[in-house]
């Protein structure tokens, strides 16, 4: 988004993320304790860590281009420079490509366009990490429903507390309710979170390698050109914000897709799972450290306890 879109909500580049363990590719590790840390996992986690850093730090800099964009056209410039970078590095043979490729591919991208869309119309009225807190309810329900066990149901549940209370008590201060209108937004975000997250799965596997995701790009800037495409013209012609746009879209697209990649071929899915769970907190950071968004103790525990819902999803999945 995180999201996805990023989470984002993030995802990488063969398979979706940020997302719940049922997401991952990599190999799941034996059931009862974490496995060992091996040299392959300590590289992965510092992976994750980075494209968790990498993908809050993009967004907290993509809203330096609000006031002039707008969010559509911060979203579709995001999108629309890493298709170029992706397009450029992959060049995927789409010629030799089947219909039920490009419809896999079409999808992925729709999905990508609706979760990075309304993620940005939501931090353009929520703090950074209370919209990514709440975009997480996306891919911990759809693994409660894929599951169907009561213990992932009771994972969601504490998570939806968290989340209910960040809505009752505003981070920018106590008994404060949050933006009704950027709730609405990060929730629906959070749909289609859940629906990137089963899209790019059938897109990685109808398309190997990073071509699909770089034309799943483009896709998803052609659907956002109607909306964004004003906002984003405002930016023609001034080199600043031009540099801002080129940094969100490798910080918050490019850099954390390729680690996540890189990640879930060392990991196995429970620590990249766990490790993911860490956004909401990453945000939070990043909304202080660059935003100068102040976060009460209120919203603090929710924050944890929405980390904690997800880090006990991905400890508790069943391989």
């Amino acid at each position: 988004m995180t999201t996805s879109a990023s989470p984002t909500l993030a995802a990488p580049a063969t398979a979706p993320a940020p997302s719940t363990p049922s997401a991952a590719s990599a190999p799941p590790a034996a059931s009862g304790a974490l496995p060992a840390v091996s040299g392959r996992t300590a590289s992965a986690i510092l992976f994750v860590l980075g494209s968790c850093m990498s993908l809050q730090f993009g967004a907290a800099l993509a809203m330096r281009l609000f006031p002039v964009t707008g969010a559509p056209g911060a979203t579709l410039l995001r999108l629309g420079i890493a298709a170029a970078i992706l397009i450029g590095v992959t060049r995927p043979r789409v010629r030799a490509w089947r219909p039920a490729q490009w419809r896999a591919v079409a999808l992925y991208g729709i999905s990508l366009a609706g979760t990075n869309g309304f993620f940005y119309a939501a931090l353009a009225r929520l703090p950074l990490g209370t919209a990514v807190t709440i975009q997480f309810l996306g891919p911990l329900t759809l693994a409660a429903v894929l599951s169907r066990r009561w213990r992932d149901g009771c994972w969601v549940l504490l998570a939806v507390a968290g989340v209910l209370t960040l809505g009752l008590h505003s981070p920018g201060g106590a008994g404060h309710s949050l933006n009704m209108a950027g709730m609405g937004f990060v929730l629906v975000s959070a749909v289609f979170w859940a629906l990137y997250i089963m899209a790019g799965s059938r897109a990685s596997t109808a398309v190997p390698g990073r071509g699909g995701l770089a034309v799943a790009m483009t896709v998803g800037t052609l659907a956002l050109l109607p909306f964004g495409a004003h906002g984003a013209w405002q930016a023609a012609g001034r080199p600043y914000l031009a540099l801002i746009a080129l940094g969100t879209a490798v910080l918050a697209s490019v850099v954390p897709y390729t680690l996540e990649l890189a990640a879930m071929r060392r990991a196995p899915r429970r620590v990249f799972g766990i490790l993911l769970s860490l956004e909401p907190a990453v945000a939070t950071l990043a909304g202080w450290a660059l935003l100068g968004q102040r976060t009460t103790a209120i919203a603090l525990a929710a924050i944890a306890a929405v980390v904690l819902a997800s880090a006990g999803a991905a400890l508790t999945a069943q391989p």
